[in-house]
């Protein structure tokens, strides 16, 4: 039987093809594509797949994409983040076609630094015109990128709920960039909506065209855009999220982390590691091999080549034996930096040895902090291939944990999860990250 898909019917067409002296019929079965949906628009190439949200819960959804907007983040999940919701996939089921979850994936990524994702996504996405929230997202990414007349045009098409503060702020601004003098009357209505003192003495000094406008605002693209139609110095303002990466570029697709060396090749190698030179890294390890160069403690050189394998992809079972040695043996805080990086390094799939394997089940790690229900659910959504959803449960703890990223019981969770689905470049980024916070 041949399947052929077509976005245009759903039939079942018996063909019978005739040949000289042979008669074939064939069943051609024809199937449709699937309707875009407001995640269908992808913000750049990430390399994921199309089915990246299939089988995921729209309810974790609406549950960790706000999350992301508002709570910092480690360089790893920032870039887990940055790569599932920049990438073009129809939504989980029941949240592909919700504006409000649409637009909290658009305000992630500009949160996160990916603003041009943001207004690249938002340029392919329909309706805009027909919902408020959707409508301001897509105007602050095309402010956040300078792109003032574009903010502008999605002003002037939106249809519903335009006397919204910043819809009319907006419009102020807009009308006094087209020098129409509707633009002070639309000013005093927002003034009279509500109140606000830098946007009233930064649009003040726009419209009159004089006087000390103060100093640059960044909250958000508006201020942003105001500022600069000012001429004020952007670098003597504190900016918004998202705002930073306006000014000084998004940051690279895979993370990285800032690290500054001490004056010793251990600290040297793990500092360039964590910038991603891999090889200059592995070139002073391999100097540290060498029999005349200064031998360092057993637990740092380990925790280097643990890095190593990680950041390489591959098993490093001696490595793994090594740690678990010293695991056991000195002080306390000397053991607890051994048994947690032999726990990330085996959450990558390196494998015990069986002396090994039983001197590490004696281990007395710190517990996970995730709540019980949902580290099962990463398991299972891990067990059942959903990308997407593991993926969004590992962002759920990650948020929850700040800046400086899981715990090491719940980081080695994520990292087995994220190997599992195939998200293999971020699960060593987490095993990095867990792995350089014990340097």
């Amino acid at each position: 039987m041949l399947k052929f898909r077509s976005p245009l019917v759903v039939s079942l067409a018996l063909l019978t093809l005739t040949l000289p002296g042979l008669a074939t019929a064939q069943v051609v079965e024809s199937a449709p594509l699937p309707a875009p949906d407001l995640f269908s628009a992808a913000g750049r190439d990430t390399g994921l797949g199309p089915d990246l949200w299939t089988g995921a819960s729209a309810a974790t959804a609406r549950t960790v994409l706000p999350l992301l907007a508002q709570k910092p983040l480690s360089p790893a999940a920032s870039a887990l983040a940055r790569a599932v919701l920049a990438t073009g996939a129809r939504g989980p089921e029941g949240g592909g076609d919700d504006p409000a979850l649409a637009a909290a994936r658009a305000q992630a990524l500009i949160a996160l630094g990916e603003a041009g994702s943001a207004q690249t996504m938002l340029r392919r996405s329909g309706g805009l015109d027909r919902n408020a929230a959707l409508s301001q997202v897509a105007a602050e990414a095309a402010l956040l990128n300078g792109a003032d007349q574009e903010a502008c045009d999605i002003a002037q098409a939106l249809s519903v709920e335009r006397d919204q503060i910043y819809w009319l702020r907006l419009r102020a601004y807009c009308q006094a960039l087209a020098g129409a003098p509707a633009a002070r009357l639309t000013f005093d209505l927002a003034q009279g909506v509500e109140r606000d003192a830098v946007f009233a003495r930064l649009m003040g000094a726009r419209l009159s065209g004089a006087g000390d406008p103060g100093p640059a605002a960044l909250r958000g693209g508006l201020d942003l855009a105001l500022s600069r139609s000012l001429g004020l110095d952007l670098r003597a303002a504190e900016p918004g999220p998202g705002v930073a990466f306006a000014l000084e570029g998004p940051p690279p697709p895979q993370a990285r982390w800032p690290m500054v060396a001490a004056d010793e090749p251990i600290s040297a190698a793990m500092a360039v590691l964590a910038q991603g030179d891999l090889a200059l890294a592995e070139g002073v390890r391999s100097a540290l091999a060498q029999d005349d160069a200064p031998q360092p403690e057993p637990l740092d050189l380990a925790l280097l080549d643990a890095l190593i394998a990680a950041a390489a992809g591959r098993p490093d079972a001696p490595t793994l034996d090594r740690l678990v040695e010293r695991g056991g043996v000195g002080e306390a805080r000397l053991r607890r930096r051994a048994q947690e990086a032999a726990l990330l390094l085996a959450a990558l799939g390196t494998p015990f040895s069986p002396q090994a394997r039983g001197e590490f089940a004696a281990f007395n790690l710190p517990q996970a902090k995730a709540p019980t229900a949902r580290a099962f659910a990463l398991n299972q959504a891990a067990a059942a291939g959903l990308v997407g959803e593991t993926a969004l449960l590992a962002l759920w703890t990650s948020a929850e944990a700040g800046a400086n990223g899981p715990a090491a019981a719940d980081r080695a969770a994520i990292i087995a999860a994220l190997d599992r689905v195939g998200l293999d470049d971020h699960a060593r980024a987490f095993a990095v990250e867990g792995l350089l916070a014990l340097r």
